[in-house]
């Protein structure tokens, strides 16, 4: 044991966070300098044969582990900040957010329970102030932090179940459950939640769309027969930024509608969400302040470490109801009107302080630089919208309003039948992606298989693009 406190009290030295400092700067400097592979050739079998091992028993020097790391598990990891990933939505980090991380590692404060998390407890709700003061919310809002848009949504769904459904923490759902109408595009979180909630994946209703796009008038037509079988539709899920596309409901119309309707609205915005700090996108979600909820991922278009995702409520009470539960060991009220303790509208107990993240890097960058950001990448997607339109072997399937452009091929040597084009684009962007020279994804659009680009990188600039799409073309031509 007196080894183990001694190798503990080395490990907690500047000298040995250093070594783990260099190899991150190492890994950010080869990636922003574009010169290596994007992501790997290699197989799944071939890396996971270097950790083909038996559980270690004894410990190794900290320096020849730090050089394994290096060998071993980054040599291969993709570089999201080389300026060709252009492919998931993940972003390539803030450098002062990813030395946060560290740093919320080594406090790993509870954010659950103020008395486990003092100061970050108070600062995650400074925090969740600011977005939702953004979002246009009043005073009575606020929210949670989450590990992204899927527990979001899910837990903005809980909490529309409780406001339809005040007995079913108790009593459950009964055998006519409530519907949850979304967008065709919407993400599968939206599925995957009124399957969880118990309501079954038949009481998820889509919404046909128009340019990609949930159609209001579609909606209204849904909400009248709903209304006309005698069902209860407990929410409504709109998308800002949709996965697919990067396309943005309409929701001044479609809070309209479920106002009028009494229905939750929910907003997707895991990805559009930083839209509110444009100056030039803003616009894209006017009518925001309609909704209940919204979901809004900063470890997207904020470019923070994983994870990042926020829910925001217009009425924090609401989602308090939907975690009605007592637990006087843990959650304790504050002298006011609010509730200090996170616990009570959240899932998770043990969560680590991921608002840090976002203070520091808003207290670094500020607001209005990290919207120019947001507009950097959109913009480096219409670029790369002119680039296709000026050549003749790629087609473009939207003018994109954000950072993301999906995009087919226009090459004679295609197939002609849908299943051979699909096969065609996949085997393509196969390639492409283990050459090295870039990284992209495809999706499926109206059931054809399609070149996906997401823009996150703000150092990809015009050259970047149009050497993706040199490789990519030179790749589909290939017999």
């Amino acid at each position: 044991m007196t080894d183990l406190l001694a190798a503990l009290d080395d490990d907690a030295a500047a000298a040995a966070g250093s070594q783990f400092a260099a190899l991150t700067a190492r890994y950010l400097s080869e990636a922003y300098d574009g010169t290596g592979p994007v992501s790997t050739p290699l197989a799944v079998a071939d890396i996971a044969a270097r950790f083909d091992e038996p559980l270690p028993t004894t410990g190794t020097p900290l320096a020849d582990l730090v050089s394994r790391i290096e060998r071993d598990v980054l040599r291969d990891a993709n570089r999201l900040a080389h300026p060709m990933a252009m492919g998931h939505q993940v972003s390539p980090p803030l450098p002062a957010a990813i030395w946060a991380d560290a740093l919320i590692s080594a406090m790993n404060q509870s954010v659950a329970v103020w008395e486990m998390s003092p100061v970050i407890t108070p600062l995650e709700t400074r925090v969740i102030r600011w977005m939702t003061e953004l979002a246009g919310f009043g005073p009575e809002a606020g929210g949670t932090f989450t590990s992204g848009g899927t527990e979001a949504t899910f837990t903005a769904l809980l909490a529309a179940r409780a406001a339809v459904l005040p007995n079913a923490w108790n009593d459950g759902i009964g055998s006519n459950p409530p519907l949850v109408l979304c967008g065709e595009h919407a993400h599968y979180a939206v599925m995957r939640a009124v399957g969880e909630l118990g309501l079954g994946v038949r009481s998820a209703v889509p919404i046909p769309s128009r340019d990609y796009r949930m159609d209001p008038r579609a909606l209204e037509a849904v909400l009248r027969d709903a209304r006309s079988a005698g069902r209860t539709v407990m929410a409504v899920v709109a998308t800002s930024g949709s996965t697919a596309t990067g396309s943005f409901d309409d929701l001044e119309d479609i809070g309209s509608i479920c106002e009028h309707e009494g229905v939750w609205l929910h907003i997707d915005a895991a990805h559009g969400g930083s839209a509110l700090l444009s100056a030039v996108h803003r616009h894209r979600l006017r009518g925001l302040a309609r909704a209940d909820s919204m979901a809004w991922d900063a470890h997207k278009m904020m470019l923070l470490p994983l994870p990042a995702g926020m829910l925001l409520v217009r009425d924090e009470r609401r989602l308090e109801r939907a975690f009605a539960q007592s637990a006087p060991y843990l959650f304790h009220a504050d002298e006011g009107e609010r509730i200090v303790d996170q616990g009570v509208r959240s899932f998770m107990c043990s969560r680590r302080g991921d608002a840090l993240k976002l203070w520091v890097a808003l207290q670094r960058h500020g607001a209005i630089a990290l919207g120019e950001l947001y507009d950097r990448l959109c913009a480096a997607a219409a670029t790369l919208n002119a680039q296709i339109a000026d050549r003749g072997d790629f087609e473009a399937l939207h003018e994109p309003e954000s950072n993301i452009l999906c995009f087919r091929s226009a090459c004679d040597s295609m197939p002609h039948d849908s299943t051979g084009r699909n096969a065609r684009t996949q085997l393509a962007r196969d390639r492409y992606n283990r050459s090295g020279a870039g990284w992209i994804t495809t999706t499926m659009v109206s059931g054809e298989r399609v070149f996906r680009v997401t823009i996150m990188n703000p150092r990809t600039r015009p050259e970047h693009t149009e050497r993706m799409l040199e490789g990519l073309g030179k790749v589909v031509r290939e017999r």
